[in-house]
C-alpha cells in the first residue's frame, strides 16, 4: 500500500457522520474518512444485510464485532468472526459480504 498526501491526524469515529447504503436485504451504515488516495471506514451491516454489488475494490477489512462471510465470485465463502481480517487487492477477487446477525467493521481501501 502506498499511501500519498496524508499527513498525520486522529479521527473521533463518533463525529463523523453516518451514512445508510440499503443492500439486497439489510442496510450499512458507514462513517467514512478520506483523504489523499485512502478511504478509512467504520462500517455496520444490520442483521440480515447482504451487499447489493460484487465489489472489485482492494481492501483491508478487519472485523471488530459479530460474524460476517464474504463470498468470492469464485464461489468460495469465508467466515470471518471478531478479530479476523482479509486484504484483497484492487481487481483481484470479485467479493460480496453478508450477515445473519450484524456486524462491524474497519476498513481501509
Amino acid at each position: 500500500m502506498n499511501i500519498q498526501d496524508v499527513p498525520f491526524n486522529t479521527i473521533d469515529w463518533s463525529t463523523v457522520p453516518q451514512t445508510e447504503h440499503i443492500g439486497t436485504t439489510g442496510v450499512a451504515y458507514w462513517r467514512t474518512f478520506e483523504m489523499g488516495n485512502i478511504r478509512v471506514r467504520m462500517v455496520e451491516y444490520s442483521a440480515g444485510y447482504m451487499a447489493d454489488h460484487w465489489c472489485n475494490r482492494g481492501h483491508v477489512l478487519l472485523v471488530m464485532e459479530g460474524e460476517m462471510v464474504t463470498e468470492l465470485s469464485d464461489g468460495r465463502k469465508f467466515h470471518l468472526k471478531a478479530g479476523t481480517s482479509y486484504q484483497v487487492a484492487d481487481d483481484a477477487n470479485p467479493h460480496r459480504s453478508s450477515t445473519e446477525s450484524g456486524v462491524k467493521l474497519f476498513i481501509v481501501d
